[in-house]
């Protein structure tokens, strides 16, 4: 007689991965960044399907808020969700060009910046929003709560 497995069957496969559109990015620790945001997506009570970053420049950003939100106006990151049930599925397209602004505007490290706007995007995909005072607030709690552990 076979043991059959509790564990809900996944086509996905549990990784992270990093992409440049239309620009390089260069950034140090890419294995231990992947384990960082596995661990916060586990301590939200979510599995770890796939998940992209995409790394672009503003104008590859505006295009896509554009046709896909239809916004017309810069940001520095928009998350495709694709989740399911509990496990993460998607994608995090992050404006470099904004990242490096707000960096300098709030006197910030780029690399700091960066490590909050990944942990954003995974915090989006863990059903965290930021349209409302109140909600914005809870994602910057739980930003620097991970950063904290980085």
């Amino acid at each position: 007689m076979t043991k059959k497995s509790n564990k809900e069957h996944s086509p996905y496969s549990g990784k992270i991965t990093f992409n440049d559109v239309d620009l390089k990015t260069s950034f140090k620790a890419r294995t231990k960044i992947k384990e960082w945001v596995n661990r916060a997506i586990k301590k939200e009570g979510y599995r770890l399907g796939e998940l992209s970053y995409i790394f672009c420049s503003d104008e590859h950003l505006l295009q896509i808020n554009i046709e896909h939100l239809q916004h017309d106006f810069y940001t520095d990151i928009i998350t495709f969700e694709l989740n399911e049930n509990k496990i993460i599925v998607g994608d995090v397209y992050i404006s470099i060009d904004r990242v490096k602004d707000n960096a300098q505007q709030n006197n910030k490290t780029y690399s700091n910046e960066l490590m909050r706007v990944i942990i954003h995007g995974a915090l989006h995909l863990c059903g965290y929003k930021d349209k409302t005072k109140k909600e914005a607030a809870l994602m910057r709690e739980k930003e620097d709560y991970y950063l904290s552990l980085l």
